[in-house]
């Protein structure tokens, strides 16, 4: 809403502000979802007259509470308070109208007319907009703090941020990092594009709220728009994200790994080389304890972003970031030998292997050769055990720190 020294006052239409966390805002939309054209212009006069009570001058929000249990009616709906300044969702009414409501604000702090008239002033499409928050929904939303090594919040939809990569996020201000706002010809359409834009955010290690708010725009019945100011803590635990990433993610992270040595090997100049061997199609990988040789290209993998550095790989999903350890001179987040695993001392050929999945082996067996310059690295078992896996075939180049077998104690006897 706007009004100047002239005595003019118009509304920029409402915007619905229902999904909320502890009366805090977290999704914005306009126009508002289920608001017929008689309440719209009911709601909007009333701000209009509140504004002209008063002789208001400048930009102003008035704020309204609707009992939507019946339907959004006129006569259900009673006035909270006025805010007199642009709000942080006015970028869906910019969205929707067309208009450069900070321009507006600073024409008519200068003295100038309004712009436009009422008349003048229409809706187009739908816009939606999600506040991306430093906080960790994992841990009860407590805001999460640390420096952004890492900071990416792609192109696609119109991305209003405070910060950017090296940016420290403090305690000691509000937690919100960014504005995402998406539009579209219909609310479906502009709901599909916020969940886009969510899925390739790539934030660490500061954790933010975007796979909560990927989980939100998609949960059935806010596209139905079944939504009320008790929304979130209603549908809590289907809106937080999953802690541990299933098996499509691990495979997933495996790839991304590979493919990034790949690159290192073509700057290098030794793209492809592989001595007439197989390419390398496992990693070594541990998060939260859990250590995994994974395969790529056995099974379907979901598509994700990612960086990796010497000690890790970070891995972006649906707004959700994961943080794997990687296998670096035998060892993963603090495993080695001592837990089984047999890890290729140093790029080479394995010439054999002489074990399998099941076999039972003491303590100093040999279960597989690896040749190196020119000579030959016998690796053997660390202890009494089972051979669990073996991750390489006779015949395949193999680089520093890939994991080539794992072995297991033996169970004792119930």
């Amino acid at each position: 809403m706007f009004g100047d020294s002239h005595g003019n006052v118009v509304h920029l239409f409402e915007r619905d502000c229902s999904l909320q966390r502890r009366h805090q805002k977290v999704i914005e939309e306009a126009p508002a979802p289920g608001m017929d054209e008689a309440t719209r212009e009911e709601v909007c006069s009333a701000a209009v007259r509140a504004a002209k009570a008063v002789n208001y001058e400048g930009a102003g929000t008035v704020e309204f509470i609707a009992d939507a249990s019946e339907g959004l009616r006129g006569n259900r709906i009673w006035f909270m308070e006025m805010n007199t300044r642009l709000q942080v969702e006015h970028p869906v009414t910019e969205e929707i109208t067309g208009e450069d409501l900070v321009e507006w604000q600073l024409r008519v702090a200068s003295g100038e007319p309004l712009p436009k008239r009422q008349d003048e002033l229409s809706i187009t499409g739908h816009a939606i907009e999600a506040r991306l928050y430093a906080e960790d929904p994992a841990k009860g939303f407590l805001p999460s703090v640390g420096t952004l090594e890492h900071f990416e919040l792609g192109e696609a939809g119109r991305i209003e941020a405070g910060v950017e990569e090296g940016d420290a996020i403090s305690p000691f201000y509000d937690p919100m990092i960014a504005k995402l706002v998406a539009r579209g010809d219909t609310r479906d359409e502009a709901i599909d594009e916020l969940a886009a834009i969510l899925d390739r955010i790539e934030v660490w290690p500061v954790r933010t709220n975007a796979a909560f708010l990927f989980n939100a725009v998609l949960q059935p019945k806010f596209e139905a728009v079944e939504i009320d100011t008790g929304f979130i803590e209603h549908h809590l635990d289907e809106l937080l994200p999953d802690a541990q990433p299933d098996d499509s993610i691990w495979r997933a992270a495996a790839a991304v790994a590979l493919a990034v040595e790949e690159q290192e090997e073509a700057l290098s100049g030794l793209a492809g080389f592989r001595l007439n061997a197989e390419p390398q199609n496992s990693v070594a990988l541990a998060l939260g304890g859990e250590f995994r040789t994974v395969r790529t290209g056995d099974e379907d993998m979901v598509a994700v972003s990612g960086f990796r550095d010497a000690e890790r790989i970070v891995v972006f999903y649906e707004g959700q970031a994961y943080e794997f350890g990687l296998t670096a001179r035998g060892s993963v987040g603090g495993h080695g030998a001592a837990d089984g695993l047999l890890a290729a001392p140093m790029p080479g050929k394995v010439t054999s292997v002489d074990v399998s999945p099941g076999d039972r082996v003491v303590k100093g067996q040999r279960l597989l050769t690896l040749e190196a310059m020119k000579m030959e690295h016998g690796l053997t078992a660390p202890f009494d055990g089972v051979v669990a896996e073996v991750c390489a075939e006779a015949g395949a180049q193999v680089v520093e720190g890939a994991v080539l077998a794992k072995v297991e104690p033996e169970s004792s006897p119930a």
